[in-house]
Parts: structure tokens; sequence; C-alpha cells
């Protein structure tokens, strides 16, 4: 194994999680007498550039299918989060206020199914998605939002230029690690934006999945695990220089980073990039013996869940779910959860509805069946939208029904 990024070949263990189907590859009724492909799921950091990456077993079209089944809008938080980006960066960098509005150009790179560019569309500024899944760019589109179907690189977004698309600002909400050729993705940036553009990057902090046990957000489609200290090397490599830095509470803890031009450099950089790279620093994401330790935190947490199920099956306890997340199928197959240790999951979105999730095969149902059913506890497995899950779901407590959380610790809420 090479790193994607530098090509060294001193790869380090971070954690081994065995083998699984793809997270988001949702099994159909009827095929449920085939078998399915399972993968190994082995994630290493690079000594030398201290990017995180998995070991790479099948094409990025094996995970990102016509059938993809991740819609961002069916998370109303989300689209808040995504109002006020747009808000945030009209009035920051003074897009409405440009005397020549009608050449401002927005361009947002994995648009899924516009949950972002309906806000910028509303404030009337050009705006063009791009999107390689069918099933999300086809919701785009019945937004009115133009969505070219591709997956982004240099060579793409060169042609986006030459078709008058020179961008003023991108958008990249967690993306950037689900790109295999990250080199050829942000050289894409960089040829894409005008001399004073910017481009952002929301993606979940390293730091954090750490520091709270996010092993769950591991799974095939995440080909690298960032921080800001190896994002900075992959930017400076190919085109593109950090001026700042914020934090967001997304999945679990996410940076937003915002890049220029290193050609032109025009935008000063904030002090807020060194403050968080020294973080980093005193968390030991500069050390490689701190990644050698996560896979003892996954297996303890592994661990802690199966304790649970199985002290819940011994009191008659029914135990069902909540949100048919990857992170949640990443989880199950990992501690070998099959249907029948969890009776069901609900998911509010139809296109999983009816389905089985990949590898444990528990179905996925609709709400009404949380009600008919009253499961004793339901275990949220998209922990990260726990609150807005809590508040959607308050009647369960109607039955004495109790919420449940594996990470970062096992936790029978309230």
């Amino acid at each position: 194994m090479k790193c994607r990024h530098c090509g060294c070949e001193a790869m380090h263990p971070f954690l081994d999680l065995g083998t699984a189907p793809p997270s988001n590859s949702y099994v159909a009724e009827e095929d449920l007498v085939r078998p399915e492909l399972w993968y190994p799921l082995v994630i290493r950091v690079c000594e030398e550039c201290l990017l995180v990456q998995t070991e790479d077993f099948a094409e990025r079209e094996t995970f990102f299918s016509e059938s993809y089944a991740y819609f961002s809008s069916f998370s109303t938080s989300w689209l808040a989060h995504a109002r006020t980006y747009v808000d945030d960066m009209v009035a920051r960098f003074g897009l409405a206020e440009d005397a020549r509005k009608d050449e401002t150009r927005i361009v947002e790179v994995a648009a899924n199914d516009g949950y972002l560019l309906q806000y910028v569309q509303e404030r009337g500024l050009a705006c063009l998605g791009v999107e390689p899944t069918a099933s999300t760019a086809a919701a785009a589109r019945q937004k009115g939002i133009e969505i070219r179907q591709d997956f982004f690189g240099e060579a793409f977004a060169r042609q986006l230029v030459g078709e008058g698309w020179q961008a003023d600002l991108t958008a990249a909400n967690n993306v950037l690690a689900h790109v295999p050729d990250i080199n050829d993705f942000v050289k894409g940036f960089a040829t894409l934006l005008k001399p004073a553009g910017v481009a952002t990057f929301e993606f979940p902090h390293l730091m954090n999945m750490i520091a709270e046990g996010q092993f769950d957000t591991a799974y095939h489609e995440h080909y690298s695990y960032l921080s800001l200290t190896a994002v900075m090397r992959i930017f400076s490599h190919n085109g593109l220089s950090v001026f700042d830095v914020e934090t967001t509470p997304w999945h679990g803890g996410s940076l937003r980073v915002f890049a220029c031009r290193s050609d032109h450099q025009a935008h000063a950089e904030s002090a807020r990039v060194a403050a968080m790279l020294a973080l980093e620093q005193e968390a030991g994401l500069t050390r490689l013996e701190t990644y050698g330790r996560f896979q003892k935190t996954a297996e303890r947490l592994r661990d802690d869940f199966l304790e649970f199920l199985v002290d819940c099956h011994r009191a008659g306890m029914k135990v069902a779910a909540y949100g048919a997340a990857a992170k949640g199928n990443t989880f199950l197959n990992f501690a070998g959860i099959k249907a029948g240790q969890i009776a069901f999951v609900v998911d509010k979105n139809p296109a999983k509805q009816g389905m089985f999730l990949p590898g444990s095969r528990i179905p996925i149902v609709r709400e009404e069946v949380l009600q008919t059913e009253k499961p004793d506890r339901v275990v949220i497995f998209p922990w990260n939208l726990t609150s807005e899950i809590k508040q959607q779901l308050s009647y369960i407590t109607d039955w004495d029904g109790k919420f449940v959380t594996a990470i970062p610790s096992l936790t029978v809420h309230p």
C-alpha cells in the first residue's frame, strides 16, 4: 500500500474492522437469497504526511452507484446549517452586493439532492451542482437546480471553466474524505476558482474521531480521515492555500476550511489556522503512537454494545433502532450483529424503507412501526443527530421506551 497523497510506502495501523459490505448498499427483499460482496475495511496512517486512509479494494463506482441512498434533505437541522452557510458566505465575501451580480458563479461539488444550492438559487445567484450519483442528482434537478452528473477532478474543472463556470465560491461539504484521488480532486478547485475566489470544505475532524471513539464513521466510501495538518500539506501541493478554519458541530465535530489559489493569495491567513494546528499537535496528531491506540477504543465500544444487547435479551426487552445510517452499518457489521438482535430500524427516507441493512439484514421500516411495536429501547445510529431524533420521537416515553447511543460511550438516555 502506498499513500494516496505522497506515495510513501511506510503505512502504519490505525483501524481494522475486518470485512463489511459497502455501508450504503441496502439490500432489496428479492435479493435476500443472494450473497453480498464484502470488502476488507482497513485504515492506515502515512508516516510521511500523516494522511489517514483506507486500503482500496474496489473502484469508487462500487460505492457511489445509481441507487446511492443518502439524501441530505431528510435532516431539518442540516438544511438549517446549509441556509446559514449561504447567508454567511454571501455576507462575508460580498457576493450579493457585487455590481455585476449576474456574473457571480457558485459551484457546489457533491451537491447531493440540492439541499444547499436551493438557498443560493433563492438569492438569484447563478449556481451549478456537480453530483455523481443518479438518485440524488435527479432530486436536485426536481428543485430546478442545474446539475452535472459526474465525478469532479482537474479535467472536469477545466471543462467547466471553458463553459463559463469559473467560480467566485465553491462549496464541498462532506466530500473531501470521499475521493480516492485526493490530489486530482484538490487540483480541480485550484483550476475552477477565479483569481480571488474562495473554496470551502467541510469534513469530519480526525481529532474528534479519535477523542470520542467515532470508529463507526469509517466505511469504504470514506477514503480519507482528515486533520488540518494533513489537509494543509495536500492543498499546498495542489495549488491551494488555507487561509481560515472554523469548527462546526456536524458529524461529531467538523472543520470548515477556507482556501484560495496559491498563485494569487488573495486572502490573508487568519490566526485560527495556527491555533488549530497547535490544538492538533497537543492532541497528538503529529505523533504516530496516537494512531496506534485507536483499535482498542473501537473494540471496547463494540464489546460494550454487545453486552448491552445480551442484557436486553435476558431481560425480555425488545430493541429497535432509528436511522439506517452508514455509521450504524459499520458498527453492526464490526460487532457481527444480525436481524433478531435488533428487531428493525426506522428511517424517514422512502428510498430505504422496505429495504434491509447491508450485512446485518435488519429490516428498514416506516416510523409508524415504532408506534405499533413499542420497543423498550431505541438505538440511535446517527448519534450526531441525537437531539433532533429524541425530539422527533419523544412519544416513546409514553410506553417507558428509552433512547440508546453507543458513541462516545454506551448511554441509555433518561
